[in-house]
């Protein structure tokens, strides 16, 4: 079974632009956080790979001054948005945790296959109407 929820909508996030989100399923629990870089959206597990915490100090904060990097706020490590990757600071190399995210008629939403235990990517389209609100 495949459960939806939307994030919000694209629009609505400026660009660049990031916003935090939390999801709780019957499964699983998620606090991440999607960055808009024009027209694409990339989704990430709002957690340090360097020391384990959270990356923001504030609500929806991941982003460097200049809007090109997400950072860490804790330390400084700069990752690159549309990989992930530590391309300055402490965990260089290292890499933040991806999670596929949809992008669909200015929608941005997830999707979690409680099968597999896992967020997975889906070619199913579906609209507001049936996605999970974010919490």
């Amino acid at each position: 079974m495949i459960e939806k929820h939307l994030i919000g909508r694209l629009d609505d996030l400026a660009d660049p632009g990031s916003r935090e989100f939390a999801i709780q399923t019957a499964h699983s629990s998620l606090r991440g956080f999607v960055v808009r870089k024009r027209d694409t959206v990339f989704a990430y597990v709002n957690r340090c790979p360097h020391a384990g915490h959270i990356l923001n100090r504030s609500p929806d904060s991941f982003l460097s001054v200049d809007r090109e990097k997400i950072m860490c706020r804790s330390h400084g490590a700069l990752f690159a948005i549309d990989t992930g990757v530590c391309v300055e600071g402490i965990c260089l190399g290292e890499r933040l945790q991806r999670i596929p995210v949809h992008l669909h008629e200015g929608l941005i939403s997830l999707a979690y296959d409680a099968v597999q235990a896992r967020w997975v990517e889906t070619q199913d389209r579906f609209a507001a109407s049936e996605a999970q609100p974010r919490k």
